[in-house]
């Protein structure tokens, strides 16, 4: 579940298409415009996550919760606590992402997969969303008021990411709920929760030591 996160790229061009703006509506170039800025901005965000994820055809679905921190340059870090402890860390220089279940955690150099995480991209503000992105009005009808809502379909094909849907606020711009629909039409949603901005962790927080027994794979 965790390792789907890091194979999304944040990718390329945003154009503003068609669609009812209603009074006192945003148009979602300009949604994504103050979004990114926002973002740019922001040295930090600490937020819990709830996330779900879904295939078509299939009832089931796997919950996952947890915290996440994104630092910049280049820290992160998520903690699942459900449904088994998994964590990813990185400091810059290296990612490792720890599997409770499996006794491994595999290590590997972070520079490309920062660049290809797109929540990292997104919280960060690495990505351009107004560059990486064609724009559109959401699907869905029955939204909740309290957010702007976004499409974002990537300009470059991706073997990963078909589309996205981002829920932002409408007072802060901060990013809410991030909805990530593959080519199989499977669907990661993820919740952020009790989210600050700016409040900065210290350097060894990036940092993860697995209990003895772990197989380290080094990648």
């Amino acid at each position: 579940m965790i390792k789907k996160l890091f194979y999304l790229l944040i990718i390329n061009t945003l154009l503003l298409s068609g669609g009812i703006i209603h009074a006192g509506e945003l148009p979602p170039l300009e949604i994504a415009k103050k979004l990114q800025k926002t973002y740019e901005q922001t040295t930090s965000i600490v937020a819990d996550f709830k996330q779900t994820s879904s295939i078509p055809m299939s009832r089931r679905q796997r919950k996952g919760s947890g915290s996440l921190v994104i630092q910049k340059p280049g820290l992160m870090r998520w903690d699942y606590r459900m449904p088994e402890e998994q964590v990813l860390v990185s400091d810059g220089t290296t990612i490792s992402m720890y599997f409770a279940g499996n006794k491994q955690m595999i290590v590997m150099p972070a520079k490309d997969y920062l660049k290809s995480d797109i929540t990292y991209a997104f919280f960060s503000g690495s990505g351009d969303i107004l560059r990486d992105f064609e724009i559109l009005p959401p699907e869905k009808t029955d939204l909740d008021p309290h957010f702007y809502q976004i499409k974002l379909i990537p300009q470059k094909n991706h073997p990963q990411v078909s589309s996205l849907t981002v829920s932002v606020d409408r007072e802060s711009f901060l990013i809410k709920r991030l909805v990530i629909v593959d080519h199989f039409d499977s669907v990661t949603d993820l919740l952020f929760i009790n989210l600050k901005v700016n409040e900065h962790k210290p350097a060894d927080f990036f940092s993860f030591t697995p209990p003895p027994g772990t197989e380290i794979i080094r990648q």
